[in-house]
């Protein structure tokens, strides 16, 4: 029975041990919580410096305002070069855009009519996915070249080329 009652009583002391400790005993010091949460701002920020170099690669050189020059650029041919009906593109008001572009389309010229913005407008069928024209007096400015740009795409029709834009086509405006 000794043997019962000295069991016991240890137990019941190692409880009071373990109740017992306090803040005092326990294993963390402030200089500890301070260089755990020092490292912690570290990485943080090392994280928020190195995420933006990993994504540059995948970053365009468009911005926004070549994006909005190319929307602009394609609802002005669409108003201007249109037959009356609704994106309806009439083929000569079409080709005359490209006698004065800096007057007509808005692009910025020198006095000397030397063009600074570099702008590509072709009329595209829809199932095709490449950049050429349906013709060639459907197509304004110097060739693409599948370089970075912004672009606007409007769906269109022009009446002497049904066959080719049935059931209509894309006008597709890059800006570079």
């Amino acid at each position: 029975m000794t043997r019962q009652s000295t069991s016991g009583h240890d137990d019941g002391l190692r409880r009071r041990r373990t109740i017992a400790v306090g803040l005092d005993e326990r294993a963390q010091t402030t200089q500890d919580f301070a260089i755990g949460i020092g490292i912690f701002i570290l990485a943080v920020a090392f994280v928020f410096a190195f995420l933006p170099s990993m994504l540059t690669p995948y970053d365009s050189s468009v911005g926004g305002a070549e994006t909005a020059q190319a929307d602009r650029i394609a609802d002005r041919i669409v108003a201007d070069a249109s037959s009356g009906t609704a994106n309806d593109l009439d083929k000569t008001a079409f080709k005359a855009l490209d006698d004065n572009p800096s007057d007509e389309l808005g692009i910025r010229a020198d006095d000397a009519g030397h063009e600074f913005d570099r702008v590509n407008v072709t009329v595209q069928e829809l199932e095709e996915n490449e950049t050429r024209s349906v013709d060639d007096d459907l197509a304004l400015g110097p060739e693409y070249d599948s370089q970075a740009a912004a672009s606007a795409a409007r769906t269109v029709t022009v009446d002497e080329y049904e066959t080719e834009c049935d059931p209509a086509c894309r006008l597709v405006v890059r800006v570079w």
